[in-house]
Parts: C-alpha cells; sequence; structure tokens
C-alpha cells in the first residue's frame, strides 16, 4: 500500500517535471482548453467582425485601414502563444494518460493474481472437502458395521427369519 502511494506520488511529480511548476501547467492547460470552446471562438468572431466593421466604416479614425495589418498581426501573436500553449496541454494529458493505462494495468494484474490465489485456495478447500467426505464415508460405514456386530451379539436370531437372508 504505502509502495504504490510513494510510486503514484512519483508518476505524478515526473508527469509535471517537464514543463516547470505544475501551476504554469495548469495555467497553460486552462488557455489551451479555452481556445476550444464556442465561447472564445464566438467572441473572436464578434471581435474581428467589430474590427474590421469599424475600419472599414471610420471616416476620420481608421486605426487599422484595409488589408488590416495589425489584426493579422494580433492573429498571428496569438498562433504564436496558442499552439505550443496546446501542445504542452496535450502532451501533459498524454502523460497522464500514460499514468492512468500503468495504473489500470498494475489494477488488472493485481486482480488477476488475487483471482489465481482464491481459485488455488478454493481447490486447496475442495481437496480437504474431498477428505473430509471420505473420512466421513468410512466412520459411517465402520459405525454401520459395528451397530451391525453389536446388534448380532445383543439381539438373538429370529428363527423364522432363517431361511430368508440365506
Amino acid at each position: 500500500m504505502v509502495n504504490s502511494s510513494i510510486a503514484s506520488y512519483s508518476d505524478t511529480q515526473q508527469m509535471h517535471r517537464p514543463f516547470g511548476s505544475d501551476s504554469f501547467g495548469r495555467r497553460a492547460e486552462s488557455f489551451a482548453r479555452f481556445f476550444g470552446t464556442p465561447r472564445f471562438l464566438i467572441g473572436q468572431t464578434v471581435l474581428v467582425i467589430l474590427w474590421i466593421s469599424i475600419n472599414v466604416v471610420a471616416v476620420t479614425y481608421q486605426w487599422d485601414p484595409y488589408p488590416f495589418i495589425l489584426l493579422n498581426l494580433a492573429f498571428s501573436l496569438q498562433a504564436a502563444y496558442a499552439a505550443p500553449l496546446i501542445l504542452l496541454a496535450q502532451t501533459r494529458q498524454a502523460d497522464r494518460d500514460k499514468l492512468m493505462s500503468a495504473a489500470d494495468a498494475n489494477h488488472r494484474e493485481a486482480l488477476a493474481a488475487a483471482n489465481i490465489e482464491r481459485q488455488d485456495i478454493a481447490l486447496e478447500q475442495a481437496s480437504k472437502l474431498q477428505e473430509l467426505l471420505e473420512a466421513n464415508t468410512t466412520l459411517t460405514e465402520q459405525v454401520e458395521r459395528l451397530t451391525r456386530e453389536i446388534h448380532a451379539h445383543v439381539v438373538p436370531p429370529d428363527p423364522r427369519m432363517a431361511g430368508v437372508g440365506a
């Protein structure tokens, strides 16, 4: 039990080491998850529509006129940060999946070993039960034989039954 707890703690620590602190990894994963949500996609679409609309319609102050270089730069910057965060999240998830797979395999092996042990115990108990049944049968036969012998010495033979059993 203690060894499995130590192994579990060691596996957890090993999972976080390649990416620095655990808090960084958790934040990176939360950002990566957020990038794939409908809320993010809808919000980004609304922002792009507003950006383009304001820059096309505005007469005096167009901070990013067509071909929207600043918007393109913002998307490039977002992609430059999003891609490594998504890869980091995928790597961490793959590490967790690998640890879970190993834990499942260990659990299945433990169950198989316990099952074999239970089968061995059942076979041993069946063997002992068979021995006890055989001993009981032998004792029952001895009691029956002794009862007949005692009965033959105590009860006189019935003359009417003299020719029946022979």
